[in-house]
């Protein structure tokens, strides 16, 4: 079979939605093959990185990412396709997969956490705007989708709250992420390649926070909880890896500089391959006092390399580790963020190891791509 992926922006700084691709093209199933179509400048450097067919219909100058040239082409090539995702919301390739494939060929929508209904609450106005959008167009491409996948069964119910008004067939799938590859001589080596980069955090514990620095990631709840509870374990770091999206770093480091903890709270930007792989294995545990996160990518790569994660409840899949053991969870506030830590300080190290390894116990069980990318990738071969 051969199947379509149309996405706004394949680009692997967008985060969650290009890391979701990329770990179906890897893992799906031998026998299919893949082509994706972004709104990307076609001189992107990061298409050549893909193993795929890609068409680029880009640049695009606005959030809403039209481009002329995409209905047309789906036109002419849907009958190549036995089946399309269309990844992500409020973006121009929905609208062009709609009006080009609907009862022709079938397509599947994966929001991606975008129908999270905490958008609403966040951004009244903007949500305002969005209901312009969702009357004439959105609305219409959700409904005629042969499927809309949601992550897990608390994605798909708090989809429903973000508008009175839809109507869709919703379709649950395990998710994931891909596992480090090597054994753990060579996972060794990926931790030592970090620490090269940042020798400071040689001989130091450290807690890993591996995503945007981003309102919606609670990053000012996790800098504020540190540093209450900085001094009752004074060997204890923090690491904040991730692109500033929002330039909100530099008064994050402010309001660090001001508590006397510099030293002790690294930023590194945005870390990739072996580099990324080699810090979750230098930390000591993965944090994530989101407000909103409808999987989390990061997550499950950091179960999947035998690391605890400290999550917020609105991480979507945080019940369900948290009843293996995998982890701790706490509400998404300024006083859940402080707990989460006081009481992973508060663990015994052979309590810590019983966490570690339990959380790549729930990887295996729940959340490796190498077994859900199959199973999501077939959707096309279960009736609607």
């Amino acid at each position: 079979m051969r199947i379509l992926h149309i996405v706004g922006t394949i680009d692997p700084k967008a985060g969650g939605v290009s890391d979701s691709i990329r770990a179906l093209l890897e893992y799906g199933p031998s026998d299919y093959e893949h082509e994706v179509a972004s709104m990307d400048d076609p001189a992107a450097p990061f298409l050549a990185d893909l193993p795929v067919p890609t068409h680029a219909f880009g640049p695009v100058t606005s959030t809403f990412a039209y481009g002329p040239k995409l209905r047309p082409w789906l036109l002419a090539n849907r009958d190549r396709f036995d089946g399309v995702f269309v990844h992500g919301l409020w973006v121009y390739c929905g609208i062009a997969a709609w009006q080009a494939l609907a009862g022709h060929t079938p397509y599947v929508v994966f929001p991606h956490g975008m129908l999270d209904p905490y958008f609403k609450h966040a951004f009244p106005l903007k949500h305002l705007k969005k209901w312009l959008y969702w009357l004439p167009a959105q609305y219409w491409v959700l409904r005629r989708a042969d499927k809309v996948l949601f992550t897990c069964d608390v994605e798909a119910e708090l989809a429903r709250q973000s508008f009175w008004l839809h109507r869709w067939n919703p379709h649950v799938v395990a998710f994931g992420a891909t596992a480090p590859l090597g054994d753990a001589a060579e996972h060794n080596v990926q931790r030592q390649a970090f620490l090269n980069l940042f020798p400071q955090l040689q001989d130091r514990r450290f807690l890993l926070f591996l995503g945007r620095i981003h309102h919606k990631k609670g990053c000012d709840l996790l800098i504020d909880a540190f540093i209450k509870i900085a001094a009752k374990d004074a060997d204890l770091d923090l690491v904040m890896a991730g692109p500033d999206q929002q330039h909100w770093q530099a008064a994050l480091m402010e309001t660090v500089a001001a508590a006397g903890l510099t030293h002790r709270v690294h930023w590194t930007g945005m870390l990739e391959g072996e580099v990324k792989w080699g810090a979750f294995f230098a930390s000591e545990a993965f944090i994530l006092p989101s407000h909103q996160e409808n999987f989390g990518i990061a997550v499950a790569e950091a179960l999947a390399c035998s690391r605890p994660v400290l999550l917020s409840d609105k991480v979507n899949i945080a019940p369900d580790i948290a009843l293996d053991g995998a982890g701790l969870m706490e509400t998404d506030t300024a006083e859940g963020t402080l707990r989460l830590l006081e009481r992973w300080i508060a663990l015994s190290a052979a309590e810590r190891e019983t966490m570690a390894q339990q959380a790549r116990l729930t990887f295996e069980r729940r959340y490796d791509m190498r077994a859900n990318a199959k199973s999501i990738v077939r959707i096309f071969e279960t009736p609607t």
